[in-house]
């Protein structure tokens, strides 16, 4: 194989299919684990060392493929800005698009959305706050979690 790219070859990036394999190979991965910010002055991970780390987790993904404008803490803002960017609302997933699962509480009447990637199969990939990073799992949680909103990209065709 060569690699020598760029050297008379001409590569055309595939988005859709590398889009994929990023969400793929993310799963187990602690890299989304920790979001540092300052609360009421004091050095807070936001993310609770990834039991909140969903939108985090991605919107960072989507922001590697400049599909967002900028990296999101929370559920709103990450699918306030995917809706600025372009991405349309569908009754279906596809594969590739982003689910957006409605409130659950976490107790103490903590309630939270949750966002992920579906993957096809019936499947979808989001960080587990039990676990703390992305992993595969039913696109309904096996039916325990509602399904609020789907959304899709054009360009993932």
């Amino acid at each position: 194989m060569n690699r020598a790219w760029g050297k008379k070859q001409k590569v055309i990036l595939i988005i859709p299919d590398s889009y994929l394999a990023v969400i793929k190979n993310s799963i187990g991965s602690n890299l989304f684990r920790s979001l540092y910010a300052k609360v009421n002055g004091k050095r807070t991970d936001i993310t609770a060392n990834g039991e909140l780390s969903c939108a985090f987790y991605v919107s960072s993904i989507l922001l590697l493929f400049k599909f967002i404008k900028e990296g999101h803490a929370t559920v709103d803002s990450t699918v306030k800005d995917l809706k600025q960017s372009g991405w349309k609302k569908i009754k279906k997933p596809k594969i590739g698009s982003i689910i957006v699962w409605g409130k659950i509480d976490f107790g103490n009447n903590d309630f939270h959305k949750h966002i992920g990637f579906f993957i096809g199969n019936n499947k979808a990939v989001s960080n587990i706050s039990e676990l703390g990073y992305p992993d595969e799992h039913h696109f309904t949680f096996d039916g325990k979690r509602k399904i609020e909103l789907i959304l899709w990209n054009p360009k993932l065709k």
